[in-house]
């Protein structure tokens, strides 16, 4: 008759060696977790930080736009590097626009 195995038992320093093992994985995975959700944290708020400095930049940009572009700054150097200059209002004719009737084709 064959002789059948038993699997060996384990042994309550085993079960507890196992147990310590097992917690001290999980533990180092919630750690790891934790210390890569604050690196990212950092990254996003750095990135934030970089966004509010980028639209300040921009609004700053479009005033800077509007003021080189109005008639006060471009008169004065319209006047002394092309010769031009405003007419006055004896000097402007205003010309009648008539519109021509369109034909189907």
């Amino acid at each position: 008759m064959a002789t059948r195995r038993v699997a060996p038992r384990r042994r309550g320093r085993t079960t507890v060696a196992l147990a310590l093992v097992g917690f001290f994985l999980v533990t180092i995975s919630v750690i790891g977790r934790r210390s890569w959700g604050r690196a990212l944290q950092r990254d996003l708020s750095g990135i934030e930080r970089t966004r509010t400095q980028l639209s300040g930049e921009v609004i700053k940009l479009e005033s800077e736009i509007r003021s080189a572009s109005s008639r006060n700054r471009l008169a004065p150097l319209v006047e002394s590097t092309l010769g031009m200059r405003v007419p006055a209002d004896t000097q402007v004719i205003d010309l009648q626009v008539t519109e021509v009737p369109r034909v189907a084709p």
